[in-house]
Parts: C-alpha cells; sequence; structure tokens
C-alpha cells in the first residue's frame, strides 16, 4: 500500500529519524511535583508519591540530577500547547475532524494544530497516527535546550579545575608529588573516613577564587564554584570525571537538599525529657543516684555502652553482642538492627545493668542525643527510671560521662572492633576503672565511694524525743 504526496512532504519534512528510545512515564509536571516535594525536605520515597511516580524513577531523577534542583518552572508558558490540548487533539483526530475545525475547537491557530500533528506524530506507524501520550514526549525531548558546559568547551579550564580537585602538586621544578594511594571509585554515596582520597584537592571556591589570581588577564579562564559543584553531581553534565566527588571535603556523590540536611534526627526526644527538665538536684552532685550515659563506638558498628554515677564517678559497661545474622543478612534499609544496639536491644541490655543496683540509686538517666535510646518510654517503664536527652552538640552537660568515655580508651583503643571482647572482660574493665583512686572522691575509689554510700542507707534512723 503507497501513500499519497501528502503523507510523502510530510515524511520528507520530518525526515527518517532513528527512535529516540522509549517514551517517558511521566511528564513535566510530575517531575514539577516531585522536586517541589524534595525542596520541602521530605525523602525521596515520600516525594515519590506526592508525583505519583513509583520508587524506581523518583530515585533515578534524584540520581541523575545529581540531588541539584533542575529549577523547572511550575507551568510552561501559554504560547505552547499543554497535555490536556494534546489530549484534545487526539480526540477530535479520531473523530476525523479536520484541522481548522481542530483550531476552532481548541482555541488555537489552525497553523498551529497543523504542525503539531506534523511534528509530533508516531514515526513508528505506516500512517502518522497522533497519540497526546507521545505528542508531548516529542514535544518535551524537543523543547531541551541543553546549553555546553564550560568546562566540556574549555581544556585548558577543564585541566586546571581536575588537578586541583584531584589535589595534583607539584615541586618548584615541575615534578609531581605523588601521595598515598587512594580507594578505589565504586561509586558509592559518601565513603568511609579510612576510604577517602588524599586530601589535598581545593575546594571549588577556592579554585574558582585562585583562577582570578593566576590569570587577570584571561577572561576565559573564569568559573564559579557553583558549575564546578554541578559539573561534578549532574551526569548530564559531563565535563569532569564523577570520582572527583572523593577529593571534596564531604566525599559526597549526591548533593543533599537543604531542607533535608537541617533535619534533625532527634524525632524521640520530647519536650518532657530535656535536660532542661531535669530535677535541680542532679547538678549539684549531692545525691547520689543520678547517672550518665553513652556509646563507645568501634569498627564494624561495634559497640559498648557506658554508665557513670555522678557522684560516686562509678561506672558499670553494658555488653552489647551481635544479634544473630550479622555477617550473615545483607544490610537493608529500615532492616533489623543486628550491630548490637539498636532501639529495642539498646533499651533491653540496660535494663538488665541498670535494675542490678537497688532503687535508692536509680534516681535518673541524663544520655546524648543517639537514637540508639529512642526506646526510652520502653525503659522508663521497665525500670522506673526518667531519662533526660542533653542539648545537641554540647558533650559538657555529660562531663563525668566524657571524662569516663576517655579513660576507657586505654582498654578499648579506637579502631578496634569491640565485639572481641566478652561480658566477662568487659566487666573485668569495669571493675578496674572502680578499684583506681580518684582525685575527685579526696583519692577514693569510686567503688569505695559507692560502698559508703550504701551503708549510710542501710544505717537505722535515731529517734528523736521532744
Amino acid at each position: 500500500m503507497g501513500y499519497g504526496p501528502g503523507q510523502k512532504r510530510v515524511r520528507e519534512y520530518r525526515g527518517q529519524l532513528p527512535s529516540p528510545g522509549r517514551p517517558t512515564v511521566a511528564w513535566r509536571e510530575d517531575r514539577v511535583k516531585f522536586w517541589a516535594a524534595i525542596r520541602s525536605g521530605v525523602m525521596t520515597e515520600d516525594a515519590a508519591a506526592v508525583a505519583g511516580v513509583s520508587s524506581p524513577v523518583a530515585f533515578r531523577w534524584f540520581r541523575h540530577a545529581g540531588g541539584v534542583n533542575p529549577a523547572l518552572p511550575p507551568t510552561v508558558s501559554g504560547r505552547y500547547l499543554s497535555f490536556s490540548e494534546r489530549e484534545d487533539i487526539a480526540l477530535a483526530r479520531a473523530q476525523g475532524l479536520g484541522v481548522r475545525a481542530i483550531a476552532r475547537q481548541v482555541g488555537r491557530d489552525p497553523s498551529t494544530i497543523s504542525r503539531e500533528l506534523r511534528r509530533n506524530a508516531s514515526t513508528r506507524t505506516y500512517r502518522l497516527d497522533y497519540k497526546a501520550t507521545t505528542a508531548q514526549w516529542h514535544a518535551e525531548r524537543r523543547a531541551r535546550r541543553p546549553k555546553t558546559a564550560k568546562l566540556l568547551a574549555n581544556d585548558r579550564l577543564r585541566e586546571y579545575v581536575q588537578q586541583r580537585l584531584a589535589g595534583a602538586i607539584r615541586t618548584p621544578d615541575g615534578r609531581p608529588v605523588t601521595g598515598p594511594q587512594g580507594p578505589q571509585w565504586k561509586g558509592r554515596n559518601k565513603p568511609h573516613r579510612g576510604d577517602r582520597a588524599w586530601t589535598t584537592g581545593w575546594s571549588p571556591e577556592q579554585i574558582s577564587r585562585r583562577l582570578r589570581a593566576e590569570f587577570p588577564e584571561d577572561e576565559s579562564m573564569r568559573i564559579s564554584h557553583e558549575a564546578i559543584y554541578q559539573a561534578l553531581y549532574v551526569q548530564s553534565r559531563g565535563a569532569l570525571k564523577r570520582e572527583l566527588v572523593t577529593c571534596l571535603r564531604t566525599g559526597r556523590a549526591l548533593r543533599v537538599p537543604r531542607a533535608r540536611a537541617k533535619q534533625r534526627a532527634w524525632a524521640h526526644v520530647t519536650s518532657d525529657t530535656l535536660i532542661s527538665e531535669r530535677p535541680a538536684e542532679v547538678a549539684d552532685r549531692a545525691v547520689p543516684g543520678h547517672w550518665e550515659g553513652d556509646l563507645i563506638i568501634g569498627l564494624q558498628r561495634s559497640a559498648i555502652g557506658t554508665l557513670v554515677e555522678r557522684t560516686t564517678r562509678f561506672t558499670m559497661l553494658v555488653h552489647l553482642p551481635r544479634e544473630a545474622g550479622w555477617g550473615v543478612i545483607p544490610r537493608t534499609k529500615n532492616g533489623p538492627a543486628l550491630a548490637g544496639y539498636g532501639a529495642i536491644t539498646m533499651s533491653r541490655a540496660l535494663a538488665e545493668t541498670i535494675t542490678q543496683l537497688p532503687e535508692q540509686l536509680r534516681r535518673s538517666l541524663t544520655w546524648d542525643r543517639g537514637k540508639e535510646l529512642s526506646a526510652h518510654a520502653r525503659f522508663t517503664v521497665e525500670t522506673g527510671v526518667p531519662v533526660f536527652f542533653a542539648d545537641p552538640h554540647s558533650p559538657w552537660q555529660r562531663g563525668t560521662n566524657e571524662n569516663t568515655n576517655g579513660l576507657l580508651r586505654q582498654y578499648f583503643p579506637k579502631g578496634t572492633d569491640l565485639s572481641r571482647w566478652s561480658a566477662d572482660e568487659i566487666n573485668a574493665v569495669a571493675h578496674a576503672l572502680n578499684s583506681r583512686p580518684r582525685k575527685t572522691l579526696d583519692w577514693k575509689t569510686p567503688a569505695e565511694a559507692l560502698d559508703q554510700h550504701l551503708q549510710s542507707l542501710q544505717q537505722p534512723g535515731v529517734a528523736t524525743t521532744g
């Protein structure tokens, strides 16, 4: 079956274009909703629900954009056809209406409708079938006008920026200075501290400012620090090597939205558990029974809980063994806490430790803002000990515990796997610490100070006569 001269002219006008790929699953309006939700600080999965797309699609949008909001305007100009207008055109076309009749119905010029039917109809059928979804996809794809990145067009500038980011240090005679071997780039976000690259690279702002000093007369050697960041984060830029993100101070492979970065993971801290609500008797250390606690962290997500009594400096250590399945079950998001200090596990282990004390020595507990004690309400119900949380970034509010943790590092050095020690070995360390004389106790040991207090509680009261 042949086709008429009109269709022949249309095909010659459009050309035999190769397939641009699979049509998108969402339109511009969906992306606008998605990035508006991201800008408000919600997580990517929640933003996907707001936009009405699946989580894999949303994560792909976020990853391809490098976490950088493309700042799409909420609506397109009225001079362009909208998706609803294209649906009306497709419906009228299926009813057999002509171009002028469709133009009167939609409220557009006939030339606009004719051009739309030529440009955005399906290319993979014999006849130029017009479908609203395919037309919208063609229109959005054609509307993209990506500018060539400055670093992509200027080889000299790109080489300068890459060398400074990578920390390429040279001697005055031009010989390169080799540093420690850097990690292998695996595309992961936020590499561990031990896997970070050699931190001799300059920051993007330092590079941007230094260009003006080194090339004062060359206007082509100018670039803003934001352009450098976007060249690293946004995949479509393609100007700089992606592995150079490991040379940044944060080491992030994706940009974190500002609203999300301002959020604090302290939802478990309520108004009645703030340290300002703690009884006044805790501050003067006159009454024993008020404790401070925290974790000391080791390699492979290992930890040991520490409890210190504020008056006598008596120390108790909490053994936190690994849960069953550690090292076998792969780490999953929102999966079970197998490291040994999840909220429920921590609450249970802390309750077993502190209930060994008499009731008179269980008055309160002041903890750091770690989420390991997010089940503090359950702990209080089981033990009767109220929990208070220190202010953020205020370690001096738990100075006794911080000082004790420093002493414990003599027995549990940093950079070691703390799960290697058994409960008996940890208790032996606590006994050794409680048997050391302390200057603040007038050279008595914490065990002697606590025993003296317990003896005073056991003495019967003396009756008075009036």
